[in-house]
Protein backbone atom coordinates (compact mmCIF):
# COMPACT_ATOMS: atom_id res chain seq x y z
CA UNK A 1 0.00 0.00 0.00
CA UNK A 2 2.61 2.80 -1.45
CA UNK A 3 1.60 6.51 0.04
CA UNK A 4 -0.76 5.01 2.70
CA UNK A 5 1.80 6.54 5.83
CA UNK A 6 2.92 9.14 3.83
CA UNK A 7 0.10 11.19 4.71
CA UNK A 8 -1.04 12.24 0.79
CA UNK A 9 -4.00 13.88 1.07
CA UNK A 10 -5.92 14.45 -2.01
CA UNK A 11 -7.86 17.22 -0.53
CA UNK A 12 -8.46 20.82 -2.59
CA UNK A 13 -7.01 23.98 0.23
CA UNK A 14 -10.76 24.89 0.87
CA UNK A 15 -11.42 21.67 2.27
CA UNK A 16 -8.66 21.11 3.73
CA UNK A 17 -9.36 24.34 5.68
CA UNK A 18 -12.52 23.48 6.26
CA UNK A 19 -11.52 20.20 8.12
CA UNK A 20 -8.93 21.78 9.93
CA UNK A 21 -11.61 24.46 11.30
CA UNK A 22 -13.97 21.54 12.27
CA UNK A 23 -10.78 19.74 14.38
CA UNK A 24 -10.57 23.09 15.93
CA UNK A 25 -13.82 23.50 16.64
CA UNK A 26 -13.55 19.90 18.84
CA UNK A 27 -10.26 21.18 20.39
CA UNK A 28 -8.03 20.34 18.13
CA UNK A 29 -5.32 22.41 17.19
CA UNK A 30 -1.14 22.83 17.02
CA UNK A 31 -0.72 23.66 20.55
CA UNK A 32 -2.97 20.99 21.20
CA UNK A 33 -1.11 18.68 19.55
CA UNK A 34 2.20 18.94 20.80
CA UNK A 35 0.83 18.75 24.66
CA UNK A 36 -0.84 15.37 23.75
CA UNK A 37 2.24 14.38 22.19
CA UNK A 38 4.66 14.90 24.99
CA UNK A 39 2.26 13.03 27.27
CA UNK A 40 2.27 10.35 25.21
CA UNK A 41 6.28 9.98 24.67
CA UNK A 42 6.15 10.23 28.47
CA UNK A 43 4.28 7.33 28.97
CA UNK A 44 6.19 5.56 26.17
CA UNK A 45 9.08 6.04 28.03
CA UNK A 46 8.05 5.47 31.15
CA UNK A 47 6.33 2.09 30.25
CA UNK A 48 7.99 -0.92 31.11
CA UNK A 49 8.09 -3.19 27.95
CA UNK A 50 7.62 -0.03 25.08
CA UNK A 51 10.27 2.57 27.02
CA UNK A 52 12.81 0.32 26.16
CA UNK A 53 11.70 -0.09 22.20
CA UNK A 54 11.24 3.53 21.91
CA UNK A 55 14.37 4.85 23.24
CA UNK A 56 16.30 7.19 20.85
CA UNK A 57 19.14 8.23 22.96
CA UNK A 58 20.22 11.74 23.27
CA UNK A 59 17.87 15.24 24.36
CA UNK A 60 17.80 16.52 21.04
CA UNK A 61 17.46 12.98 19.28
CA UNK A 62 13.97 13.02 21.64
CA UNK A 63 13.24 16.46 20.98
CA UNK A 64 13.67 15.82 17.21
CA UNK A 65 10.93 12.31 17.94
CA UNK A 66 8.34 14.47 18.94
CA UNK A 67 8.74 17.34 16.51
CA UNK A 68 8.32 14.35 13.83
CA UNK A 69 5.41 12.55 16.03
CA UNK A 70 3.67 16.94 15.83
CA UNK A 71 3.75 16.95 12.16
CA UNK A 72 2.52 13.40 11.55
CA UNK A 73 -0.75 14.40 14.17
CA UNK A 74 -0.60 17.84 12.61
CA UNK A 75 -1.20 16.18 8.86
CA UNK A 76 -3.47 13.26 9.92
CA UNK A 77 -5.67 15.76 11.99
CA UNK A 78 -5.79 19.36 11.44
CA UNK A 79 -5.08 18.20 7.47
CA UNK A 80 -1.53 20.02 7.22
CA UNK A 81 0.54 18.79 4.62
CA UNK A 82 3.81 18.90 6.49
CA UNK A 83 4.68 15.11 7.73
CA UNK A 84 7.96 13.48 5.12
CA UNK A 85 8.29 10.62 6.94
CA UNK A 86 7.58 6.69 6.75
CA UNK A 87 5.90 5.22 9.32
CA UNK A 88 6.51 2.12 8.26
CA UNK A 89 10.10 2.46 7.79
CA UNK A 90 10.88 4.19 11.11
CA UNK A 91 8.90 1.78 12.99
CA UNK A 92 10.94 -1.19 11.40
CA UNK A 93 13.84 -0.30 12.55
CA UNK A 94 12.85 -0.19 16.20
CA UNK A 95 14.56 -2.98 17.81
CA UNK A 96 12.57 -5.93 19.61
CA UNK A 97 8.84 -4.39 18.13
CA UNK A 98 6.53 -7.47 18.72
CA UNK A 99 3.04 -7.38 17.19
CA UNK A 100 1.65 -7.23 20.50
CA UNK A 101 3.13 -4.10 21.34
CA UNK A 102 0.59 -2.59 19.43
CA UNK A 103 -2.28 -3.34 22.09
CA UNK A 104 -0.40 -1.96 24.69
CA UNK A 105 0.46 1.28 22.72
CA UNK A 106 -2.78 1.70 21.99
CA UNK A 107 -3.44 1.78 25.70
CA UNK A 108 -1.36 4.34 26.23
CA UNK A 109 -2.68 6.32 23.49
CA UNK A 110 -6.30 6.20 24.93
CA UNK A 111 -5.09 6.86 28.21
CA UNK A 112 -3.04 10.00 27.26
CA UNK A 113 -6.50 11.01 25.14
CA UNK A 114 -8.52 10.78 28.21
CA UNK A 115 -6.22 12.69 30.46
CA UNK A 116 -5.76 15.61 28.03
CA UNK A 117 -8.17 15.80 25.12
CA UNK A 118 -10.29 18.95 25.06
CA UNK A 119 -13.78 16.96 24.04
CA UNK A 120 -14.94 13.82 24.05
CA UNK A 121 -15.23 14.30 20.55
CA UNK A 122 -11.95 15.36 20.21
CA UNK A 123 -10.93 11.99 22.01
CA UNK A 124 -12.50 9.70 19.82
CA UNK A 125 -11.76 11.89 16.67
CA UNK A 126 -8.36 11.08 17.53
CA UNK A 127 -8.49 7.59 18.33
CA UNK A 128 -10.39 6.81 15.86
CA UNK A 129 -7.71 7.10 13.07
CA UNK A 130 -5.37 5.68 15.77
CA UNK A 131 -7.14 2.68 15.64
CA UNK A 132 -6.92 2.46 11.91
CA UNK A 133 -3.40 3.55 11.43
CA UNK A 134 -2.12 1.54 14.27
CA UNK A 135 -3.78 -1.77 12.69
CA UNK A 136 -2.72 -1.10 9.33
CA UNK A 137 1.13 -0.52 10.95
CA UNK A 138 1.09 -3.40 12.42
CA UNK A 139 -0.47 -5.41 9.17
CA UNK A 140 2.67 -4.09 7.23
CA UNK A 141 5.17 -4.76 9.57
CA UNK A 142 3.42 -8.48 10.43
CA UNK A 143 2.09 -9.99 7.34
CA UNK A 144 4.14 -8.07 4.87
CA UNK A 145 7.20 -9.26 3.40
CA UNK A 146 9.89 -6.38 3.44
CA UNK A 147 10.23 -5.20 -0.19
CA UNK A 148 14.05 -6.57 -1.56
CA UNK A 149 16.60 -3.16 -2.01
CA UNK A 150 17.64 -3.21 -5.80
CA UNK A 151 21.00 -1.80 -6.95
CA UNK A 152 19.00 1.65 -7.74
CA UNK A 153 17.91 2.01 -3.89
CA UNK A 154 21.57 1.39 -2.69
CA UNK A 155 22.59 4.35 -3.81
Amino acid sequence: MPGFFTVEQEYSPKTRAQLRQAAEVLGIDEEYLRRMTKFFVARIRADKRLGRIGATGTADDEERQVERMVAFWSSIALHRDIYSGDLVTAHRNLSGLQRQDFDRWLELFQATLEETAPTVDAANYLLSRTEIIARELERMLFECPREPKTHADAK
